[in-house]
């Protein structure tokens, strides 16, 4: 009896100290805390142990300080400035400077003139471009994806940089844990590693139940960056694989959007990867951010924007909703998963509302069920709203991008979606260019023909199981 009565005893305990602790978290929505007191009070044991696992965005006590120690040492290593500085600087409208604004406050980066990009036609055209820029290399190759399999893409781009390591380039490869397990494990990791190509993981996942108290589990490294010789880079939302994507070949193809940069945005996501690296790692390349910079050419304005659980609470959806509100005439945006907090939900009606043509692009189909129903339950407050919602048919659009009024582009690999605002390593390039930007509307306009419009009353004639299913998908959207 004194046993039963202790073990009940210390159930109550823990049931309080979680609930204080949801309370009492700093950087918590209340929409968060609400949804996290209901499930700890109506399913104790498992809500206890999901919180335990999930509940926080813990990176772990080691981990951070040596990604704290990482960035000290990366501050000290400034590189040196082009002879002619004044072509650096960056000449931005004075409509526009706070959104550049927004951006330096998140990574600190200031935004840079010089740059020029193309928009490569496909994945497929994507691949090849990196392969050709990596066998064209002379000093450095640079690589991090979340995913990259051992198809055609993944091992092409694996052959180059053994090509590359054999004929001396320096060569740094890096995947997530989780996204890239299989790689890890393959022949052709071995054969990379063989070759002299320095490999890294971020964010080891062993041993998850007994780290589980002392860092969060599912926090993951989403990048996808690659740097050649300090002047060519990418940015977009393709991982290092083929587009039919066979882990998931039912939802096949992924549709992805990529743009290779030359300039000085390329020291830039120069510096994003370094500190993942050195993080990860522990080998100290601050010499090779010492070299200095070039002196750019004509080119357009850019900003590398990092976001992670390492970096300010809400930086990517507060990046997100600058833009957003800063629209006048049109705003066009393509992300397969929505999960968006009440804030950003209300940026994106408000836009519809004062009068700019507002249009949304997500996938008809989703590899992920459960963001499919969570995303159309906002569908009808956008709808009432004025924003177009397309839902584009033929696979699943994977690209995330934003471009505003003709003249600023957004690309990368966030999401708009919990994940990617709280959770994720995300690595995006906001640019102020009209000629840029008309490419990157050109091929959203290419999305929204190759989708079906939603319509109001489409939305109204979903069956009430359907609508329950969705709203209650939403309502755990906190905590997923």
């Amino acid at each position: 009896m004194a046993f039963t009565n202790l073990t009940i005893a210390a159930g109550v305990a823990l049931h309080v100290a979680v609930l204080a602790r949801v309370m009492l978290r700093p950087h918590r929505e209340p929409a968060s805390r609400i949804a996290w007191v209901a499930v700890v009070l109506a399913v104790p044991l498992i809500g206890v142990l999901a919180y335990i696992l999930f509940g926080e965005v813990n990176i772990g006590r080691k981990r951070a300080e040596r990604v704290r120690a990482v960035e000290r040492r990366m501050l000290q290593a400034a590189p040196s400035p082009p002879a002619d500085l004044a072509n650096l600087r960056a000449e931005i409208p004075d409509r526009w400077a706070h959104l550049f604004r927004v951006g330096r406050s998140i990574s600190g980066f200031e935004p840079v003139a010089g740059s020029s990009a193309q928009l490569t036609p496909d994945s497929n055209a994507a691949i090849a471009s990196i392969v050709a820029d990596i066998d064209a290399a002379e000093e450095h190759v640079h690589v991090l994806f979340y995913i990259w399999l051992t198809d055609g893409n993944g091992c092409r781009v694996a052959d180059a940089l053994i090509r590359a390591a054999a004929r001396g380039v320096t060569c740094r490869a890096m995947v997530d844990n989780l996204g890239s397990r299989g790689l890890i494990k393959s022949v052709q990791w071995k054969a990379m590693q063989a070759a002299g190509v320095k490999l890294g993981v971020a964010l080891g996942i062993s041993h998850p139940l007994l780290r589980a108290p002392f860092r969060r589990v599912d926090l993951r490294n989403h990048r996808k960056i690659i740097v050649i010789d300090n002047a060519i880079t990418y940015c977009g939302s393709q991982n290092c694989a083929d587009p039919e994507f066979r882990v998931k070949a039912k939802f096949a193809p992924w549709v992805d959007a990529v743009m290779r940069l030359e300039g000085p945005i390329a020291q830039q996501n120069q510096r994003l990867f370094a500190m993942d690296w050195m993080s990860a790692t522990g080998e100290d390349i601050n010499e090779l951010l010492q070299q200095p910079l070039r002196a750019p050419k004509p080119g357009f304005v850019a900003q590398v924007i990092g976001t992670g659980p390492t970096v300010r609470y809400s930086a990517m959806p507060e990046m997100f909703e600058a833009l957003i509100y800063a629209a006048r005439r049109e705003l066009i945006i393509s992300t397969p998963y929505y999960v968006p907090d009440e804030s950003l939900q209300n940026a994106l009606c408000s836009s519809a509302y004062r009068g700019v043509k507002t249009t949304i692009i997500f996938p008809a189909r989703n590899d992920s069920w459960i963001v499919a129903g969570a995303s159309r339950s906002y569908y009808a407050d956008l709808l009432e709203a004025g924003v177009n919602i397309h839902e584009y048919v033929g696979g699943l659009l994977h690209t995330k991008s934003l471009t505003l009024d003709g003249e600023i582009t957004l690309i990368g690999s966030a999401n708009m979606d919990r994940r990617s605002f709280d959770l994720n390593y995300e690595n995006n390039i906001l640019l102020y260019d009209p000629a840029m930007t008309a490419a990157m509307q050109e091929r959203q306009r290419q999305y929204i023909a190759r989708s079906r419009p939603v319509t109001r009353e489409m939305v109204r004639d979903w069956s009430l199981p359907r609508r329950f299913w969705n709203n209650t998908l939403a309502m755990l959207g906190p905590i997923l």
